[in-house]
């Protein structure tokens, strides 16, 4: 059985954009984000080796949570115009790279991602899904892990594998619970409003005592602090409502997805008509059993 690397498109972009300089081809047009790209890809291959890779992106609207709940990621800044003019080149950069880019207009890319880990995890597969986003936790167990990029304001602590005890130890929930955790804490990332006060030590006081969601909701009554009893009594329904919202979804609408294989052409082609002199020659190196073009 293989090692699948399951990119969260975005996420990595956002972190591509503000990790590199404001790098430019000689028209002004940016490229930052694209080094940066194809950077982070080339060392995810080096280090993991995987058998496959996945690229998920988000094409607008995820239909059933919004039907839900209209304010869903309402409040989300719009993408900087930088980064959005460089997102169909990084996306055409992926299809080079021989990195299947997966979308479906609809349906949130998380949902995407997660259910495909499912589906590779019930093969036997190992995977490793790559991203900061702590909703991915409730996908950890044994077959599945989370490869956490270094965080941008401290980049030393450098990638981090998240496994079933340090999804654990981070959120003092396992994952099996981290949707029914969001759900009441909140997720303010999604717009997913919580029991006002209630944070990280309470909830997994409560999840360690009553032991899930339902469990705190049916004992409301016993609930310490007091003042918690009523609010979470009556935040019953809002509280289903959110874990409706913050559960991932398994099984996907689109079938099964196999890896790539690199396009090297094209790529040579990308990396020289956006300038990327560096990046040129490190592909053509790594790729030399191709024609050097350039």
């Amino acid at each position: 059985m293989a090692k699948w690397l399951l990119l969260d498109g975005y996420n990595l972009a956002f972190r591509a954009f503000y990790g590199m300089p404001d790098l430019t081809r000689s028209d002004g047009f940016p490229t930052g984000a694209l080094h940066g790209w194809i950077k982070t890809i080339w060392r995810l291959q080096d280090e993991e080796k995987p058998g496959g890779t996945l690229v998920f992106f988000d094409l607008g609207g995820s239909q059933d949570r919004l039907a839900l709940h209209p304010e869903y990621k309402a409040q989300r800044a719009e993408m900087p115009e930088a980064l959005e003019k460089q997102v169909p080149a990084i996306k055409e950069m992926t299809r080079a790279l021989g990195l299947v880019g997966i979308e479906l207009e609809g349906v949130e890319s998380d949902d995407l991602l997660a259910s495909q880990a499912r589906a590779l995890a019930n093969a036997g597969h190992e995977v490793l899904i790559v991203s900061a986003d702590k909703d991915f936790a409730q996908c950890v167990d044994d077959r599945v892990k989370m490869l956490l990029p270094p965080p941008t304001a401290n980049p030393k602590l450098g990638w981090r594998v998240l496994d079933a005890a340090g999804v654990t130890e981070k959120f003092g929930v396992p994952p099996s619970s981290i949707a029914e955790y969001l759900a009441l804490i909140g997720d303010t990332s999604d717009n997913i409003k919580g029991i006002n006060g209630v944070g990280p030590k309470t909830a997994e006081k409560w999840f360690k005592e009553f032991g899930s969601l339902a469990g705190i909701i049916a004992h409301a009554a016993e609930l310490k602090p007091e003042r918690f009893r009523e609010v979470v009594a009556a935040s019953a329904d809002q509280l289903r409502l959110n874990l409706r919202l913050t559960t991932l979804r398994t099984e996907s609408p689109l079938p099964w997805v196999p890896a790539g294989e690199p396009h090297t052409d094209k790529l040579f082609a990308l990396l020289a008509q956006m300038e990327m002199k560096t990046c040129l020659a490190d592909a053509q190196k790594r790729y030399s059993g191709q024609q050097e073009l350039f």
